[in-house]
């Protein structure tokens, strides 16, 4: 499911300046102003076409919500989709997740969601994986105390990778579930990768962990 290159996406991104934050770093201290409120933020890295986002934006309106994603072409497919749903308590920001600290201060990220992240099997790409030591220590100074994660894959060897690295981190595991849509799943709130693999009857790993403070 690779999604074609739109040509001057980033330009194009200008047309969503009330939904796109730009220059996220300015904001570092400065999101609960950006939403005028002093809600939980949640933050979802890799949000795809932005419908998980989009859907959770719409069902808890009580929460603050912010997609990252380092593709302009992704981010512009999620912001036109989004855009028309009038949505106040969701941003968008295209950006490095392995810069997380330059745009979010310490204790500031109530809920982080990693679905579907690339695995990166090689062992030479260890680094890049969304759940290597590098990234967890990152998501543990944004975190709030108490803060969770909650991580979906269809790549069992990748759940494992991350079950082991949530652990040597000292998360306390919430949930498990080795097979999430075995059972009625009407309630899950699912992104565009995910509905693909449940028609293909692909297994979805789930866990959700909390930071031991």
């Amino acid at each position: 499911m690779r999604l074609r290159k739109i040509k001057d996406a980033k330009t194009k991104l200008l047309d969503f300046k009330n939904l796109v934050i730009f220059n996220p770093s300015d904001y570092k201290d400065k999101w609960h102003e950006i939403f005028k409120n002093q809600n939980p933020i949640y933050l979802e890295i890799g949000m795809g076409k932005g419908k998980f986002l989009s859907t959770q934006a719409a069902l808890n309106p009580e929460i603050n919500f912010i997609g990252l994603e380092l593709v302009d072409s992704v981010v512009l497919k999620a912001a036109r989709k989004i855009n028309s749903l009038n949505l106040p308590n969701i941003k968008l920001i295209n950006y490095d997740a392995s810069k997380l600290n330059e745009i979010f201060k310490e204790k500031s990220i109530s809920k982080i969601f990693l679905n579907f992240s690339d695995p990166w099997p090689k062992n030479r790409h260890e680094k890049r994986r969304l759940t290597s030591d590098s990234f967890i220590n990152l998501y543990k100074t944004i975190l709030t105390d108490q803060g969770m994660i909650e991580f979906k894959t269809d790549n069992r060897k990748f759940f494992e990778y991350s079950l082991m690295k949530f652990n040597e981190h000292n998360f306390k595991f919430l949930e498990i579930n080795l097979n999430l849509h075995e059972e009625n799943s009407d309630n899950i709130i699912t992104t565009e990768y995910e509905d693909k693999f449940k028609l293909e009857n692909k297994t979805i790993y789930y866990v959700k962990v909390r930071l031991w403070t």
